[in-house]
């Protein structure tokens, strides 16, 4: 029973509440569309309750909790593949209301619109948490420099100010270790503030493991800097709710550079495959999270909820971006992509995505094991 409360419990309404922000995209900018809405469904699989609207729409719970749909009328299935017979055997007011048969700006409206969401729900999350409990600046201050590290290697001393990393200013000791992080075995240029003077330091950081608090294991770059409360000058900045949305859009944008920092280290080698992590370990992350708190469990759905977003946009098709993708080509071709080359793609992208999901899971299920 504890481990159902305090594990499944918030991996379910976290993950619930983010399918419904999604699914709720492309159903209001559906709906505004004209385009007529089957069913609304938070999960796959069997109907655990519902109800029928006035439009027709059956809202509904299933049974499998990971993930969920929007069904236009003339959608084939719940990856809204286009019922080809369906559509041709509708009256044309019928095919007028149907996802295929509206217009191409609508039809990539409507689709986007879910992972648009995501990451609006994402800002929003962040802006709530920064307007209520500030944010923690620790100024790019170097404290102490470790034995042997990269840093000490490339001469950078106690005392010194971080300025920028390969051209970027950075404003935070947690700016230095975002970019560090991702950029193991790769060179980097550290500019720092000494005496006044301003110096750019070579320096490569070094891949570690990494123990965080609940005793999860992961590879970053480190550069071995470290900073105290002196030097550093910890404080919580405070936001008014316009800066705060606006914090929250940066913190979400740096997500998404993350994101395809590792995805372009994982291409090249410099990162493992094995930090890929599928829903036992998003379930974990939700149970340890809800030990520290609502304002944790809120972070993990914002970074969550971008994670979702991004995922959705890939262009592979059964996903958004896989549509995306088809009306691109359509746009340029002047007509839609063939009814048998989408079959193909669909199964392909289907496959693709269920790999990915079985990867996953195996890494997973060795990180329990292990």
């Amino acid at each position: 029973m504890s481990f159902l409360i305090g594990y499944i419990l918030p991996f379910i309404l976290v993950l619930s509440l983010l399918v419904f922000v999604h699914e709720m995209g492309h159903y209001l900018v559906g709906r505004w569309s004209g385009i007529r809405i089957l069913a609304f469904s938070v999960g796959f699989g069997p109907e655990i309750a519902g109800f029928t609207d006035r439009h027709g729409t059956r809202w509904k719970f299933s049974a499998i909790p990971l993930g969920g749909y929007v069904r236009f009328y003339g959608d084939g299935d719940a990856s809204s593949k286009p019922d080809t017979d369906g559509l041709e055997a509708m009256s044309e007011d019928e095919r007028a209301r149907s996802f295929a048969g509206a217009k191409l700006w609508k039809r990539a409206a409507t689709v986007a619109a879910g992972p648009i969401a995501n990451f609006i729900l994402a800002i929003a999350i962040f802006a709530v948490l920064f307007s209520i409990y500030g944010r923690q600046i620790i100024d790019p201050v170097v404290a102490e420099v470790k034995e042997g590290s990269a840093a000490a290697e490339a001469g950078v001393l106690p005392g010194d100010l971080l300025l920028a990393i390969d051209g970027y200013k950075v404003k935070t000791f947690d700016d230095v270790r975002r970019y560090v992080s991702v950029r193991p075995e790769m060179k980097i240029v550290v500019t720092v503030e000494r005496n006044g003077e301003r110096l750019d330091l070579s320096m490569v950081p070094q891949r570690t493991e990494l123990t965080d608090q609940f005793g999860n294991k992961l590879e970053a770059g480190i550069i071995g800097i470290v900073t105290n409360q002196e030097m550093g000058n910890f404080r919580v900045q405070t936001y008014s709710p316009l800066e705060a949305i606006g914090e929250g859009a940066v913190q979400s944008w740096y997500i998404v550079t993350g994101t395809f920092d590792y995805l372009s280290n994982l291409v090249t080698g410099r990162m493992k495959a094995d930090q890929l992590g599928g829903p036992i370990r998003v379930a974990q992350a939700s149970g340890q999270m809800a030990t520290l708190g609502v304002a944790a469990v809120l972070q993990l759905a914002a970074v969550l909820s971008v994670s979702i977003g991004l995922l959705n946009l890939m262009p592979v098709p059964v996903l958004d971006g896989g549509h995306l993708m088809f009306y691109a080509v359509e746009a340029i071709r002047g007509k839609p992509v063939g009814p048998a080359a989408q079959e193909i793609a669909f199964r392909i992208g289907l496959a693709m995505v269920l790999s990915l999901m079985v990867f996953a899971t195996w890494n997973d299920i060795s990180m329990l094991l292990g």
